[in-house]
């Protein structure tokens, strides 16, 4: 029987996770975002991969990548099988590294999907000698596999996000739509429509992708869930269930319980 998920984590190496799926077409997501850097290896079958304002149909030999706070989704087309690996790294440990992220979204590359599968064939195996020396080599090499994106001119409107950092803040606090508009000067009309545009979801829906990523922070260090959750804001553990659901595609207690 094909395993549907798993998370892998690591004490000796905090600042990286990883997630398998055997078959996607059982874990949908709803439109997130991660506090890391995020890539992931397409390994069987096919699905759709939307970012910001694009949707590409992604296979079997793909890569995909996502700057945090990026608004993402990866799911099934009309039900077909697919397969991937995801891996998750803290920034902080990244800029330690000298590292910058890259902006390339997508890359069909065979030797970055080749090099990313033993990179993280190395990461599940315990007992690789210089794992994090592993890690750190594969990000010094990523930029030489990625075509060189175009650049984009991104129109900046300081208010809105004035109002996703004031969300960012106060995330864990109980927020109004009234004290979000009061902070960036907005009227609720206007942040309501341009908040979307500009971050790809709703103001309320950015707070809730900021709480789940704040209890996914605090599930990875092994916090109990409902504890947690009322930490994070949610009425209670079913709400926070609901909500990591639809975000990560993974109840809290499937992404509490990695396996090393």
């Amino acid at each position: 029987m094909i395993e549907v998920s798993r998370f892998w984590r690591d004490p000796a190496l905090p600042f990286v996770e990883a997630r398998r799926v055997g078959d996607g077409r059982q874990v949908c997501y709803g439109a997130h975002s991660h506090e890391s850097f995020s890539m992931g290896v397409i390994t069987g079958g096919r699905s759709t991969y939307v970012t910001g304002d694009s949707c590409h149909e992604v296979a079997a030999g793909a890569t995909v990548l996502m700057k945090p706070g990026v608004v993402h989704a990866c799911n099934p087309i009309e039900g077909q099988p697919w397969s991937y690996v995801m891996l998750f790294v803290d920034v902080p440990w990244l800029q330690a590294q000298g590292i910058n992220l890259p902006d390339a979204t997508l890359s069909t590359s065979p030797a970055l999907y080749s090099h990313l599968l033993q990179v993280l064939a190395g990461l599940f195996d315990g007992d690789t000698p210089g794992r994090e020396a592993l890690l750190a080599g594969f990000f010094q090499v990523l930029p030489g596999y990625l075509d060189r994106p175009s650049v984009t001119r991104s129109v900046q409107h300081p208010r809105l996000e004035a109002a996703a950092a004031f969300i960012r803040a106060h995330r864990l606090d109980p927020l109004s739509l009234e004290e979000i508009c009061a902070a960036a000067g907005l009227s609720r009309a206007y942040l309501i429509r341009a908040f979307r545009q500009r971050f790809g979801l709703t103001p309320h829906g950015y707070l809730l992708d900021q709480r789940v990523q704040h209890a996914r922070a605090q599930l990875r260090v092994g916090r109990p869930i409902a504890e947690v959750a009322l930490e994070a804001g949610f009425a209670d553990q079913a709400h926070l269930q609901r909500a990591f659901k639809q975000h990560l595609a993974a109840t809290p207690g499937h992404y509490r319980q990695a396996v090393r």
